[in-house]
């Protein structure tokens, strides 16, 4: 299986890794099948932009790059910016992924989309 530079790049010097306190939002998925399991924290400010975001991630090299190349992506986009990424988008930014691992980019993208959900979530009931 041929992974190309950038893949390689994001595995093994991932950015964004870690956990943020008291995130805006978080988003956990895993894929039962690969047994990846990945997490996203956004901290989103007033304006609704992602100000900063971090990821866990315990799966195949795939999906460690797939996730640090979406939260390089969704950086200082607002968040309805940042629903617009798809899994598409990620696997274009590193290059592209072999087709057994497209999988890992659709859980960094559904992670992502988990993440600004909660923050919707948690934001419309502290505004009722």
């Amino acid at each position: 299986m041929q992974y190309s530079d950038k893949v390689m790049d994001h595995f093994t010097n991932p950015r964004n890794t870690g956990v943020i306190e008291n995130a805006s939002g978080v988003g956990t998925v895993g894929n039962p099948t690969c047994g990846d399991l990945m997490t996203i924290y956004i901290d989103v400010d007033e304006n609704d932009v992602i100000q900063d975001i971090k990821f866990e991630t315990f799966g195949c090299g795939a999906a460690i790059a797939t996730s640090s190349m979406i939260t390089e992506i969704a950086l200082n986009k607002t968040i309805d910016e940042a629903l617009k990424i798809s899994r598409n988008d990620v696997a274009d930014a590193l290059d592209g992924l072999p087709p057994i691992k497209m999988h890992c980019s659709n859980l960094a993208a559904d992670a992502l989309t988990e993440a600004i959900n909660n923050y919707k979530s948690s934001k419309s009931k502290s505004s009722s």
